[in-house]
């Protein structure tokens, strides 16, 4: 039996999961949450195999709980369901420890097929995706600038993005405002940006924040 965790700040979409996957012989829904705090309890519980998680959330969302996760329980299995397309994030994510990306518009039986294959310990990659990440391979430096971005940059641009202060971010985050700085700092210059309004406009253009 493989126990499901699912992540969605909307609770139709959790009960509409719930639902279908309890069709499912060989799945069992163990828990739910509502924002990547609530995520990270569920891991913390034990009794979750996979966690189904969404990436817009409010709180936390799907990136910082992405990175608190994999940096406490490195062996959970995480699945992005996303309604963003793979290619503002599919590739970023994997390499940062999620074991598969899918597209909420994805019919239902792949996002099982997707929960079983992650559960064996194995990525579970759209033809989409594999797709990206050839074309990343073969491109090299032509991959968009925000994939340059290290684990810790990303939480940090898009915290940013979305308008939050650098103090917030700090104290949330658990880092010293000058290590936040420091990252921004570093986020700017990788993006070629001059200020944080260039990073809304850049986030938004590139649907990496509605």
């Amino acid at each position: 039996m493989i126990r499901v965790g699912i992540v969605d700040d909307h609770a139709i979409v959790r009960s509409g999961l719930r639902q279908f996957l309890s069709e499912q012989v060989d799945l069992r829904v163990s828990g739910e949450a509502a924002n990547g705090r609530e995520a990270l309890e569920l891991a913390r519980g034990g009794e979750t195999d996979v966690l189904l998680m969404d990436l817009s959330m409010p709180d936390q969302g799907g990136v910082d709980a992405l990175a608190a996760i994999k940096a406490r329980f490195p062996d959970m299995h995480v699945l992005i369901l996303s309604g963003f397309p793979e290619t503002h994030y599919a590739t970023t994510l994997l390499r940062q420890g999620a074991s598969g990306y899918i597209n909420k518009e994805a019919d239902p039986d792949e996002i099982v097929k997707a929960i079983r294959t992650v559960a064996l310990g194995r990525r579970y990659i759209t033809p989409a995706v594999a797709e990206l990440l050839a074309d990343g391979m073969a491109a090299g430096g032509d991959r968009p600038a925000h994939e340059s971005l290290s684990e810790r940059e990303l939480q940090v641009f898009l915290r940013l993005a979305k308008g939050e202060t650098i103090g917030h971010m700090a104290e949330s985050m658990f880092l010293s405002v000058k290590t936040v700085s420091t990252y921004r700092t570093r986020v700017l210059e990788k993006l070629k940006l001059s200020s944080n309004s260039d990073l809304t406009y850049y986030a938004l253009k590139n649907g990496l924040i509605q």
